[in-house]
């Protein structure tokens, strides 16, 4: 018994990376020490089913808990304190850079290929997430759309290092998220989300499996260029719904704002750390 309460805590934790940016649920995985086994599911569904089923079960349960209890206060900072959050967000994304780094050369050298691939993406997804509002294509809160807000939250999961909330935030999804979590809309955000989790993690598990494999190093930097291009738009105003707004900026927000982005650097070289140490 205590295990499976341990489990659902695990859960609970994981669902952190689900909606805090700068903090991805496979890393956290990786850190409770369930990723591997996690990936290993997901790629080959049908070996062990029963016993790994009722292994995540838990898990499962505490991430549905974690997204309702942590939920509320999320929304209730961002609509409060938009500036100050955003930035400790990017405080922790930066934070997690290292930790990337270091992955992408954990099984070969860094080569100039890796290097264009790192700044191609930046560039490329840098203009094409920021132009999107711009021209008017947003993606909009509905059913279709909480199911591409699931296929970003598996792929957060399934790929260490990767926090889908920070894209959630450009497309304009991640606010009415939230408050679809704080309300417990099972049917409008709950059931698209979790159909589109589900499938990503079986679409991608196995490819992801098979891309870390045999273009580990590309994938990687293809991963920092995305990090990195979503972390500027994260603190760029634009024409998104959700676009952070430096209007009636004061001494005080820039203060706290400063306080909270060395706060959020720690927390992510921190947490890269651990991922480092347990994984």
């Amino acid at each position: 018994m205590f295990n499976w309460i341990f489990r659902v805590v695990k859960g609970v934790i994981i669902a952190l990376g689900f909606i805090l940016p700068g903090v991805s649920g496979g890393v956290l995985a990786a850190i409770l020490g369930i990723y591997e086994r996690m990936l290993s599911f997901l790629a080959h569904i049908r070996r062990d089913f029963k016993a790994n089923f009722l292994y995540f079960l838990p898990v499962g349960i505490g991430g549905i808990l974690g997204l309702v209890i942590l939920s509320k206060p999320l929304d209730y900072l961002l609509a409060h304190y938009q500036v100050i959050v955003l930035w400790g967000f990017a405080g922790a994304i930066l934070g997690s850079l290292p930790a990337l780094f270091r992955e992408s050369t954990e099984k070969s050298q860094r080569d100039k290929t890796d290097i264009i691939w790192l700044l191609g993406t930046f560039l490329v997804s840098l203009i094409i997430l920021y132009m999107l509002p711009a021209i008017g294509l947003s993606i909009p809160a509905n059913f279709a759309g909480f199911i591409l807000a699931g296929v970003l939250i598996a792929l957060g999961v399934l790929v260490p290092g990767l926090s889908p909330s920070n894209l959630l935030i450009i497309l304009g999804l991640f606010s009415p998220m939230l408050s679809g979590f704080k309300n417990r809309d099972l049917l409008g955000v709950f059931l698209p989300i979790a159909i589109g989790g589900v499938i990503a993690l079986l679409l991608f598990s196995k490819l992801m499996e098979r891309l870390l494999k045999t273009y580990h190093s590309r994938v990687y930097h293809f991963i920092i260029g995305l990090v990195l291009s979503s972390t500027v738009l994260i603190l760029v105003p634009s024409k998104s719904a959700e676009s952070i707004s430096y209007a009636g900026l004061n001494f005080t927000t820039i203060l706290f704002s400063f306080i909270f982005f060395i706060i959020g650097l720690a927390l992510g070289l921190w947490m890269a750390k651990l991922e480092n140490k347990y994984k």
